[in-house]
């Protein structure tokens, strides 16, 4: 089969569409037709090469579409289906068997080799060269072939135009929050960063019944929206005192967690800063930078630790419908968050993602898709 795809071929690279072919159907693969996909800072990353990745290939990793066809193994999913895409895993290891997918012992090479677990690709170019995938999955494409594992279900009502971006940035921000930190009703948490993992955080703390939640970022207009979606303070850190208005806010004692969605060494070590006597910090940005600290007088003096959490700790088979729940039910209001543009304006997409002008992009690539019609504007 014959796709449209954007190809990344060099490091900071624009994304250039090109016409790919989808190599044979393996046993426990399906074809999904793509309807949209979100833009994350992730694929940012790889583009410009913050992290290392094989190129050319063809990025994204929040798709949502329709199952085209199935592979001979293929038991739970069926031509029709309605998909969202999420990471790869083994589900065979300790880390899958306990509940723990985004562990796996194979996650790296599954999801950031560019190529599936036998080494075969999924695309290749007209003249036969080989082109990288991403996450098994690539939904910068018209079509594309990916893993059982990778997928979650949605109902016939699910819109597929907007439910993407819950693959990845959203449901790593919630599940921080619910399975990486564990927070508590009445728990104090700082969430640095306002783009789409840190309000997605930042949704599922109000959930849970966090009676402090406090965004910092360095845009007005981040901040306002963090109000509406239920945080109780915001500081911006560019023109207020950050370590004071955590201590007039917290009664000089500190929160009880925080995450950095920011990647900036300062930004990082100012979280650990701001936390209590055994107090936990996120630090889960993809980027290059590193952070100084001192482990006695940061760490051990205080009880305090640093955690890392890779794609919120979440099955995404069970957090994805949950997500998709809380929405219906107003207390996850992601849409608010997303722009939409049409498949050939990605390399604006990317652009308004990194100015901070649009939060959440979202692809529109199979605009023939009509459920529940309004939503783009």
């Amino acid at each position: 089969m014959k796709v449209k795809a954007a190809v990344v071929n060099a490091v900071n690279g624009p994304y250039e569409f090109e016409e790919l072919e989808l190599q044979e159907l393996q046993a426990n693969e399906v074809i999904v037709k793509l309807v949209a996909s979100g833009i994350c800072h992730s694929d940012e990353a790889l583009r410009v090469g913050d992290a290392e990745f094989p190129l050319p290939a063809v990025l994204g990793h929040e798709g949502a579409g329709i199952v085209e066809q199935v592979g001979a193994g293929v038991r739970d999913f069926q031509v029709g289906d309605q998909v969202v895409m999420a990471y790869n895993s083994c589900g065979t290891c300790p880390s899958c068997r306990t509940g723990h997918p985004s562990s796996c012992v194979s996650w790296t090479t599954l999801n950031m080799s560019g190529a599936r677990a036998d080494g075969s690709p999924i695309f290749k170019k007209l003249d036969g060269t080989p082109v990288s995938n991403f996450f098994t999955q690539s939904s910068f494409s018209t079509y594309t072939i990916t893993n059982v594992n990778n997928l979650i279900k949605v109902d016939d009502d699910a819109d597929l135009r907007l439910v993407g971006p819950l693959g990845c940035g959203f449901l790593t921000g919630a599940g921080t929050v619910v399975n990486g930190l564990q927070v508590k009703v009445g728990d104090s948490i700082v969430i640095f960063g306002t783009g789409a993992v840190g309000l997605g955080a930042l949704m599922m703390a109000k959930v849970e019944g966090c009676a402090t939640i406090i965004a910092v970022d360095i845009h007005d207009s981040r901040l306002d929206i963090s109000k509406k979606l239920g945080a109780t303070h915001t500081i911006n850190s560019k023109t207020e005192n950050l370590a004071e208005r955590i201590a007039d806010i917290t009664n000089g004692v500190g929160v009880n967690f925080s995450i950095d969605t920011t990647g900036v060494s300062a930004v990082m070590k100012a979280a650990i800063d701001v936390l209590g006597i055994g107090g936990v910090t996120a630090p889960i940005a993809v980027t290059p930078n590193s952070m100084e600290m001192n482990s006695f007088m940061d760490l051990v003096l205080l009880n305090r630790s640093v955690k890392g959490i890779l794609m919120g700790d979440a099955i995404p088979q069970l957090a994805i419908p949950k997500l998709i729940q809380l929405h219906k039910e107003g207390k996850f209001a992601f849409d608010q968050l997303v722009k939409f543009y049409d498949f050939e304006q990605i390399n604006e997409a990317s652009a308004d993602s990194n100015s901070g002008v649009t939060i959440k992009p979202i692809l529109l690539i199979d605009k023939t898709y009509r459920q529940n019609e309004p939503l783009p504007q």
